[in-house]
């Protein structure tokens, strides 16, 4: 390895790694300028000059029985992803979330003598808390975008570094509500709700109806209501259908992306649990969560969930500060009238505004020179 161009494997299964991972690699390029980088990622990855043998939504599935559908072609894409890996033998590897496709082959890697690293530890705080002893065969150091989590790992032997959140540097602290507003063709008077199902397949096949429908029943009692959906790459056509059939007079705007642009923009979003709802609380944004999978997939998650938490904003904050709606408690008239009490109640909206603030403030490390500072630390050792 050349110090200054180390050649790095990545993998990034889905929208929000693929921008975690592009964040991180702006981090890697502002060090290394000649750094190679190959491996499975999306747009933002490639961006940032990734050469991607696979794009990233092939692994872009989720929930037990989703993913036992599609096993075959993702268990046949590590193997192949292993395999020239071991072949050409880069550097290192970082996995980027996606634990259940990077830790077995981090695990195959690294026992074949390969540096290994995971960018975002697998919640073993929420569930699955026996994955940790993969995790210690997996990988020498993982970069963890949450300050509680080094401490939990280091008690198993694993090395770790708190590196905080890349969107907590890019994300501004103050959002441009008016500039965002502008660019959308909102006016400042409009009130606006941003409904974010999610951003796979799967999920806006699961979310994306009990969503629409209850912005068609917010329509209906708030005709003021502006609504305004954006819509992950590639999936325009499944959404598209959706409207029409749940909510075809509420008057939704979609939009090819610009998630950001919206969260800054809105009054209140109506959002699927993951990273977005980490984003809309960086964007001081009140915020419905909710989430539903296939029932048999459900009834595993619950028997394994460790805290009474699921969205991000919750968990770190240790407490219920938005709602969260799952499985069947989400139901399209839970959902609005959960919407309706944040627009209904500004004093309750502006207390959220100085929690998330200070949350923010926290996540703020400068992730991507951190995160390369331990990375370095791994290829020098």
């Amino acid at each position: 390895m050349s110090p200054a161009a180390p050649r790095l494997a990545l993998v990034a299964g889905e929208a929000s790694g693929d921008l975690l991972a592009g964040l991180l690699l702006r981090g890697v390029r502002a060090r290394w300028p000649e750094a190679a980088t190959v491996g499975i990622g999306g747009p933002q990855m490639q961006g940032q000059g990734l050469q991607a043998w696979w794009p990233s939504d092939k692994l872009a599935v989720r929930g037990y029985f989703e993913v036992l559908r599609h096993y075959r072609e993702i268990a046949d894409i590590r193997r192949r992803l292993g395999d020239r890996l071991l072949c050409e033998r880069p550097d290192a590897f970082i996995g980027v979330d996606a634990p259940d496709f990077n830790l077995g082959l981090a695990e195959r890697l690294r026992a074949a003598g390969l540096r290994t690293i995971q960018f975002v530890c697998p919640s073993i705080w929420a569930w699955r808390a026996n994955r940790v002893q993969l995790i210690a065969r997996a990988v020498q150091h993982v970069l963890c975008l949450f300050p509680f989590e080094p401490e939990i790992l280091r008690r198993a032997g694993v090395a770790a570094t708190f590196v905080g959140h890349p969107l907590a540097d890019t994300i501004p602290l103050v959002p441009p509500r008016a500039e965002s507003r502008a660019v959308l063709g909102l006016a400042p008077s409009d009130t606006v709700v941003a409904i974010l199902p999610g951003s796979r397949r799967s999920e806006i096949d699961a979310n994306a109806p009990a969503f629409l429908q209850a912005a068609g029943l917010l329509r209906q009692q708030r005709r003021d209501l502006r609504f305004v959906l954006p819509v992950a790459p590639g999936l325009r056509a499944r959404v598209e259908p959706l409207v029409a059939a749940h909510a075809p007079q509420a008057g939704i705007v979609l939009l090819d992306g610009r998630s950001h642009e919206v969260l800054a923009a809105c009054d209140a979003t109506l959002i699927a649990s993951g990273t977005a709802t980490l984003e809309a609380a960086l964007f001081k944004r009140p915020m419905v969560i909710a989430y539903r999978m296939n029932a048999l997939s459900w009834q595993i998650m619950k028997r394994m969930n460790l805290q009474p938490w699921v969205g991000l904003p919750n968990i770190l904050c240790r407490e219920f500060v938005v709602p969260e709606l799952l499985q069947y408690e989400a139901t399209p008239q839970a959902l609005a009238a959960a919407v309706l009490q944040w627009l209904d109640q500004p004093a309750r909206a502006d207390a959220l505004v100085a929690r998330f603030t200070e949350l923010h403030h926290l996540l703020r490390r400068d992730t991507a020179r951190t995160a390369t500072d331990a990375i370095a630390t791994v290829l020098g050792g």
